[in-house]
């Protein structure tokens, strides 16, 4: 459900739709307008920004039905997601399913997705007023990390559940390469977002080069965090370290774990391997489709997005679970040789 989330949003987002809802009414706002005179005090509240004002004056009331959905779409699958929890948890609570050291980390997850809730709503209220037509660009980059750490969190909790201890391998080198590999690949999110926000892609449309440089002219004397030409060379240069860090990543731990017990690496060190390549791919399919934007249509370059998003969501969560399984060394147990928690020593 996060997953589908955020992808929600990439559509509410790619459609234009985010500033349609003026107002956050996180209880009565699950119900739509109902009648015609509710719809057009909804739409007179859109009429007052700077979105409807500077580009969507042309809208009439079935063009703002449109974008108001998706909004509203978002924000009920978001409401329905804290009640699905909410339920479970109450209910295995009763029923003394949980062990007490779940119960903590359980309530730490339902308020880190009610401050995803508030940090939306803080990060549509920057594209409430006069002047500006979208978002703030970072604070959408602080909407999107925070789905990935709530995501990361909810999964890494489940891991603790579903993988077996003899499942795991201990091996320091490996486990810190893949942390650093996870943050990494955090920035280049970030800047992802940050390319969103910006509407970076049709700055440079063109592939390998960046409107015919390798490094674009006059990049020294621009900002680096919101020139849309240097946060596209960023992120792509982001792309490509992480797709070989990977590819070295994936050899190491093929190598290390093709003559041991540790079977369950051996299946999950795929995931990031094939999500890389295909993330890759789709990031040039996206660049160069870039051209094709329409204001407010959802075409070959927004499925084309919405697929890079999903892929760089599960990239991220694939390299959670191999860095579940491959644990730190406990320094108050040594390993054993020849052991399956060994192995990678």
């Amino acid at each position: 459900m996060i997953v589908i989330q955020t992808l929600l949003g990439g559509v509410t987002r790619l459609s234009g739709s985010g500033l349609s809802i003026t107002e956050w009414n996180p209880i009565m706002g699950t119900v739509p307008p109902l009648s015609e005179q509710e719809w057009n005090k909804a739409f007179d509240a859109y009429k007052q920004i700077g979105q409807y004002k500077i580009l969507n004056h042309h809208f009439t009331l079935s063009d703002f039905k449109f974008i108001f959905f998706w909004e509203w779409f978002h924000r009920l699958w978001a409401r329905t997601l804290g009640v699905v929890f909410a339920i479970g948890f109450i209910y295995f609570l009763v029923k003394k399913y949980f062990d007490k050291e779940m119960v903590m980390p359980l309530i730490v997850l339902f308020f880190l997705g009610a401050l995803q809730g508030v940090i939306g709503w803080l990060m549509v209220k920057t594209g409430l007023n006069t002047e500006d037509v979208h978002v703030n660009y970072i604070a959408l980059s602080i909407h999107f990390i925070s789905a990935m750490i709530l995501a990361c969190f909810t999964l890494w909790f489940a891991l603790r559940l579903l993988i077996d201890e003899k499942n795991r391998v201990s091996n320091n080198r490996l486990n810190s390469f893949t942390s650093f590999i996870i943050g990494i690949l955090l920035l280049q999110l970030v800047y992802g977002a940050f390319m969103a926000g910006l509407k970076a892609a049709p700055a440079a449309s063109t592939w390998p080069k960046i409107n015919g440089y390798w490094i674009p002219s006059g990049m020294l004397e621009n900002s680096i965090f919101n020139n849309p030409l240097n946060v596209q060379f960023i992120h792509r240069g982001l792309g490509y370290i992480l797709f070989i860090m990977v590819i070295v990543w994936f050899g190491i731990v093929l190598n290390k774990a093709k003559n041991n017990s540790a079977s369950l690496l051996k299946t999950t060190c795929w995931l990031p391997f094939a999500f890389v390549v295909i993330q890759v791919l789709l990031g040039v399919l996206t660049v160069l489709n870039a051209s094709n934007i329409v204001w407010g249509k959802f075409g070959e370059f927004e499925m084309l997005a919405e697929l890079h998003q999903l892929i760089a969501m599960l990239l991220l969560l694939s390299l959670v679970v191999n860095l579940y399984i491959i644990k730190r060394e406990e320094r108050s147990t040594p390993a054993l040789k020849g052991d399956g928690a060994s192995v990678l020593n």
